[in-house]
């Protein structure tokens, strides 16, 4: 195979624009994968993340592989692992004054006897230097901003499983507090214990705290999670005020998982609020994950008084839907569950950072009006994210993100405030007259216009569409969605992974087959309407030797068809995969080979095929993520080469593409890990080539969607 690689300084052209008119921005500078301070661990996770007083130093809790890692951010640009403190239990969160950090730690035999330790480590020498018992299982942990004392929110957890799974179950949770020397030592014989029993509405006598956090006069706000309720607490553990977090009216709610993106429903439900921060000494933000009942997909700002001094409603929602990273599989729980808030000013703008765990996007809000909040960004956090930490003096803030699977590993992903373009999202539905989510966008075709027609896969089985797309704007927008029906219905059985020009208006769509769901693969006849006019199916010689990973792009040139098969078919060699040609006018299929890159590690497949000019060009990708993925490239052939075509009863000739550019700098060149299924590409009449992700519906997925061109080559 020839090769000849575009690089990135040459053919990367500006990704996006701001979402938002401003001359300051965060954007993402770096990534760190988790497994490379642990690199023996199955399972590894970061979810509480701080950061040391000069800046320098990242520690985070990492349950799974039980240990508290450290990041050395010297370079933020270029993270490096920095060790792990194994502690004798499960770290559950942490907190860092000066040179120590203090970690929660949970040794619970069960949930009757829930017990757990607070660890002080000292962060250069990675040694422990303090403990104190704590009298259950301890959740989140703060400190007092003038390091006087620090708090511990005592959850001792409800089983799930035991009964109907509701509070509650004894023993009750508490708040721990215990004071902090000079040397920012803890002084286990100053250790007290406020009682929060009493005070909810839900099950008073089984408080479940969840979050602390203390202001500048040493108040202690916590969150009673699964109790829907807010307590505010003296440093001595007085109770000062309390009152129910209370419930928002949503309108225009998702709340089925069919595989298709309605905003109509209408619900009320109880905010049950996660993460907590104090804004100042008077005000507080919470992040409304809910648990047990709740849930309201949203964010508040609190007086300390339980007055509501602000409520996203759907608005934070919305915006994340516009985005493409509402997550489809959660419409029937809690939506994009925002988790995690966090507090900080930079320059002299004062923000809230709201962290969606399922949906993987931090909100940027500006509160400079506690009473009106600004959506500034929009950032894609990372899989999973659960916790953030700022540090304004270098410009960073930082998330940890805590879900590791066969895909992406965790990671915690850095951004830098720059007096710079907003970098993402690449692409958004923002402007359009309804509110519309899109996701999972598959293949793609240019048209004569200068726009981009792209698909959605089999993710949105109930409500396949074809996104209509201008390129002209940063980031680039959806103007339209046209969905794809049978006899006026959704049409079902399909999985969209190729869309072509029919040249009269239309479409012709090819669907990527799987025999064990009754999904054929096949080749749709769409009208300009998105209905179905006719189709194309296998014929038997194909049929007999198809397996699931089949049509993957389609392109035509005149009145021929050519569509490219993922894989290997039954009767393909090694590495080979079918290109098929339809002559639309004698209705006869052909077959060339493509020579697929031998993998390093999981398997080598074709995601799309181009005819542009002389040429067809080709994405061919693995199917790995991260540090681990080897092949994303584009390639291409002479189009004279296809004339070597043969009968499906011939021997295939097999082509030989060059390739033309590597995408794994592309794909790097946002800070992030590599995402793996580089999907669509359309080519513009001058040579532009437009690049698309496949953010699988924000399943297990970070839900970022890459949408980027390139030069002409």
């Amino acid at each position: 195979m020839a090769y000849r690689a575009l690089t990135l300084s040459s053919a990367l052209v500006c990704l996006a624009a701001p979402t938002f008119a401003q001359d300051m921005n965060f954007n993402r500078i770096a990534s760190f994968r988790v497994a490379d301070n642990l690199p023996d661990a199955e399972e590894t996770s970061a979810e509480i993340i701080a950061a040391t007083e000069d800046g320098m130093t990242l520690v985070y809790t990492d349950s799974p592989g039980g240990s508290i890692g450290f990041i050395d951010i010297t370079d933020p640009a270029n993270p490096t692992a920095a060790g792990v403190f194994m502690p004798e239990g499960e770290p559950t969160s942490v907190a860092v004054i000066g040179n120590h950090a203090l970690a929660g730690v949970n040794t619970s035999e069960s949930f009757t006897a829930p017990s757990g330790y607070l660890v002080e480590v000292d962060v250069s020498t990675r040694q422990e230097v303090g403990r104190c018992d704590l009298p259950g299982q301890p959740d989140s942990v703060g400190i007092a901003p003038d390091g006087s004392f620090l708090a511990v929110a005592i959850e001792n957890e409800r089983d799930e499983d035991l009964g109907d799974g509701r509070v509650g179950q004894m023993p009750a949770g508490t708040v721990f507090m215990v004071d902090l020397t000079e040397d920012g030592l803890i002084d286990c014989d100053t250790a007290r214990i406020a009682d929060v029993t009493g005070l909810a509405e839900v099950a008073p006598e089984d408080p479940e705290p969840e979050f602390v956090s203390i202001n500048t006069e040493n108040e202690v706000v916590v969150t009673l999670q699964e109790n829907n309720h807010i307590v505010v607490l003296s440093s001595d553990g007085t109770v000062i005020s309390h009152f129910s977090a209370g419930e928002v009216k949503l309108d225009n709610v998702d709340t089925s998982e069919e595989g298709a993106l309605v905003f109509e429903d209408t619900i009320t439900v109880q905010r049950e609020p996660d993460s907590i921060a104090w804004i100042d000494d008077t005000h507080f933000a919470t992040a409304n994950e809910g648990d047990m009942d709740g849930g309201s997909r949203g964010w508040t700002i609190f007086s300390q008084d339980g007055d509501v001094v602000y409520e996203s409603g759907m608005d934070f929602e919305n915006a994340i839907i516009q985005i493409g990273h509402y997550p489809e599989e959660r419409s029937g729980n809690k939506g994009v569950e925002p988790e995690s808030v966090t507090i900080d000013t930079f320059g002299e703008t004062p923000f809230v950072f709201v962290g969606a765990e399922r949906a993987s996007v931090v909100g940027v809000y500006d509160v400079t009006d506690p009473a009106a909040p600004v959506l500034r960004q929009l950032l894609p956090s990372g899989t999973g994210p659960e916790g953030y930490v700022t540090i304004p003096e270098r410009n960073l803030l930082i998330s940890a993100n805590e879900t590791d699977d066969a895909g992406a590993r965790a990671h915690v992903m850095l951004f830098e405030y720059q007096n710079a373009p907003a970098v993402y999202p690449h692409l958004t539905s923002a402007g359009m007259d309804e509110l519309t989510g899109w996701g999972a966008i598959s293949g793609q075709v240019m048209a004569e216009d200068g726009t981009i027609y792209a698909v959605s896969d089999s993710f949105y089985g109930m409500q396949p569409t074809i996104f209509h797309i201008d390129v002209s704007e940063k980031p680039a927008r959806i103007v339209d969605a046209i969905r794809v029906t049978r006899e006026g219905q959704p049409a079902q059985l399909m999985d969209m992974e190729g869309i072509t020009l029919d040249g009269d208006g239309g479409f012709w769509i090819a669907s990527e087959g799987r025999s064990d769901r009754l999904v054929p693969h096949a080749i749709y006849h769409v009208g300009a309407d998105g209905e179905i006019e006719d189709y194309i199916a296998l014929p038997d010689e194909l049929l007999a030797v198809e397996r699931r990973f089949g049509f993957e792009g389609i392109t035509r040139i005149d009145d021929m068809l050519y569509i490219a098969v993922q894989r290997e078919w039954r009767d393909d060699p090694d590495n080979h995969a079918k290109v098929l040609g339809y002559d639309l006018g004698s209705e006869e299929w052909s077959v060339i080979h493509y020579p697929l890159t031998a993998p390093d590690a999981g398997w080598v497949g074709l995601s799309e095929i181009v005819a542009q000019g002389d040429s067809v060009y080709f994405i061919e990708r693995d199917n790995q993520h991260d540090a681990r993925a080897v092949t994303k490239q584009i390639t291409r052939v002479p189009l004279s080469a296809m004339d070597r075509m043969v009968g499906l009863d011939e021997t295939p000739a097999v082509l030989e593409p060059e390739v033309v550019v590597d995408l794994l700098p592309h794909l790097r060149s946002t800070g992030g890990y590599v995402l793996d299924k580089v999907e669509g590409l359309a080519v513009a009449e001058d040579g532009t080539m437009w690049v698309s992700t496949d953010n699988d519906g924000v399943d297990d997925h970070s839900g970022e969607t890459m949408f980027f061109p390139i030069a002409a080559q």
